[in-house]
């Protein structure tokens, strides 16, 4: 199916019923950077009497420009669109990026958004480009805007501590564990979400403490391997918990996976779906002598835990 019949067939802007102020681009993560676009995106759009309209993709467009990018999402597209509106856009609008998509010129892009969206300006950030090969840098959409009929307004950044905020940037404090550096740059706690598969039983058998086995999208980006406070959201309802990453050092094995051992709660978990916020990493991966010895640390683990979790988000 062609962008054209993708627009066409949800007809979005009838639906919206008015003319439009666009921002386009990925939003992996929706990141506080992505958050000040979307906050001027809405001003503007008050300010011209439009509504605000958001248009993403999927997959990740590099996912199909390179095949061996090996690039890992921060939020899939469930997430993202969720995150999205929270933000109180009118409309969010998500296209299939494939391969005709990405040889599409950006002055057939931006004629489509005109035609469906009923779009009449742009705003973007000051690295955005559209369309095959990036052609459609920010000043040659300033020509086709004042030939076609829209406006394009650059936001500035948003800089954090002297960096620009970015989807690489939140990667680079994920693989390192630093959680707290996540929080701060994507402005709520790092999530992971999946359903709850069958493990190896070690949890309650061998150690006492049961866990959950969170199966995840192998495509999805995780923290760093080792020993993390986590909340866990089950029916709505949440708990604190401890939530390994990583391999079963201890027991031999090299898949790595993500374990969850939620406190105070007892329940068959099996094929529920299950949302955890990652809080502090405790500690990294450690292989132990024995099982006691995993055990003990183990314990130990959830009584750091159970103090920092008591306070984290206090003031």
């Amino acid at each position: 199916m062609s962008i054209e019949e993708d627009l066409a067939r949800s007809s979005p802007g009838k639906e919206l019923g008015g003319d439009t102020l666009l921002t386009i681009g990925v939003f992996d993560g929706v990141h506080l950077g992505h958050k000040h676009l979307l906050s001027e995106l809405k001003e503007r759009a008050k300010e011209r009497s439009l509504l605000s309209g958001v248009v993403t993709f999927n997959p990740h467009p590099q996912k199909v420009l390179s095949s061996r990018s090996g690039l890992l999402f921060l939020t899939d597209i469930d997430q993202k669109v969720e995150l999205l509106s929270a933000e109180n856009v009118d409309a969010v609008f998500i296209l299939p990026f494939d391969a005709e998509l990405a040889q599409i010129s950006a002055g057939r892009f931006a004629g489509l958004m005109q035609q469906y969206l009923r779009m009449k300006g742009l705003v973007v950030g000051h690295n955005f480009a559209l369309g095959r090969n990036r052609e459609g840098s920010i000043d040659a959409l300033r020509v086709l805007g004042a030939d076609m009929g829209f406006t394009v307004d650059v936001v500035p950044p948003l800089a954090i501590n002297g960096e620009v905020v970015s989807s690489t940037l939140v990667r680079k404090a994920l693989s390192s564990g630093n959680m707290k550096r996540v929080h701060n740059l994507i402005g709520r706690p790092f999530s992971l979400h999946g359903q709850v598969v069958p493990g190896a039983s070690r949890g309650a058998r061998l150690l006492g403490f049961p866990t959950a086995n969170l199966g995840i999208d192998p495509e999805q980006a995780i923290p760093t391997e080792g020993v993390y406070a986590t909340r866990a959201y089950i029916d709505d309802s949440a708990y604190n918990s401890m939530t390994y990453v990583g391999a079963s050092l201890t027991f031999g094995e090299s898949r790595s996976m993500i374990e969850v051992c939620i406190l105070d709660y007892s329940g068959d978990l099996y094929g529920k779906e299950l949302k955890v916020d990652f809080i502090e990493r405790l500690r990294g991966g450690e292989k132990f002598d024995t099982v006691e010895k995993l055990r003990q640390q183990i314990a130990a683990d959830i009584e750091k835990g159970r103090a920092l979790l008591g306070t984290a988000g206090r003031k």
